[in-house]
């Protein structure tokens, strides 16, 4: 589980609920189902104006990428798989790898070490390889899109729930005390607009960028380990390139001139 997103969503409850606390707002006032109604429904209905049901049945698969932790391929274990692989294939040609591809559970790799084994053009095998990333990026940009419009229409659908409470207050101009409670009330759907918008919807956007970027920069470091191997590159080449796609603080955990065993 990513905890950094239940952890991130514990402590904006907290800063909010409690900044009204030490503010000496009543919690009580939060208890708004109209205010709620504006913002959920209301932004929900913006969210199906400006997408495809196509798009807005991935919201639920997208909420719970933000839940879970991303399952991707270790970078110091792809380095020396890809090492291992290359030691394997000079020694006794590409095709010997043919055994070790049904091992592997990627399917981006997969792929393309099959279409090496089968012998076909680098440059072919590296535009497929590039299509599918470009591919799987503007699939995660729609996803994270979604969330960025939410976060952009809900602090607006705010300004219009205060609007509409003031417009409901306007009518208690002879209890003052009414009055009071009742521009409170109207000024709820503000904060849920905002809260929503900045606390949730557009930071959910961002993380869902990060984790496509971490996929894009494996996938990358796959397909020039696959383009070397094609290559014939020797086992401490093929380490040289594909190191500079890992962390230097990660390189200390890489034992030395594990290319050479």
């Amino acid at each position: 589980m990513e905890n950094s997103t239940l952890f991130g969503l514990i402590v904006g409850f907290v800063a909010v609920l409690g900044g009204m606390v030490l503010k000496g707002a009543s919690l009580s006032v939060l208890v708004n189902p109209a205010a709620f109604m504006i913002i959920i429904a209301g932004t929900a209905a913006c969210l199906l104006n400006a997408f495809t049901i196509e798009h807005i049945k991935k919201f639920p698969v997208l909420v719970k990428t933000l839940f879970k932790k991303p399952e991707l391929f270790p970078k110091p274990e792809l380095l020396k798989m890809f090492v291992e692989l290359s030691q394997t294939a000079r020694r006794e040609g590409i095709l010997a790898l043919e055994s070790r591809v049904g091992d592997i559970n990627d399917p981006f790799l997969k792929n393309g070490l099959s279409m090496v084994i089968d012998g076909l053009d680098p440059d072919f095998v590296s535009d497929v390889l590039d299509a599918e990333i470009q591919g799987m990026e503007e699939r995660h940009r729609d996803g994270a899109l979604i969330f960025t419009q939410a976060g952009t229409y809900a602090p607006t659908l705010g300004v219009l729930g205060a609007v509409v409470g003031l417009i409901g207050a306007l009518g208690n101009l002879n209890d003052i005390e009414k009055l009071g409670h009742s521009i409170a009330a109207a000024f709820v759907a503000t904060l849920l607009g905002i809260f929503t918008g900045y606390v949730l919807w557009h930071p959910f956007a961002t993380k869902l960028k990060m984790i496509s970027k971490k996929e894009v920069e494996v996938k990358k470091m796959m397909i020039e380990g696959i383009l070397s191997l094609q290559a014939g590159d020797s086992p401490t080449a093929i380490e040289a390139k594909l190191i500079v796609f890992i962390p230097q603080n990660e390189r200390a955990q890489l034992k030395p001139g594990k290319s050479e065993a």
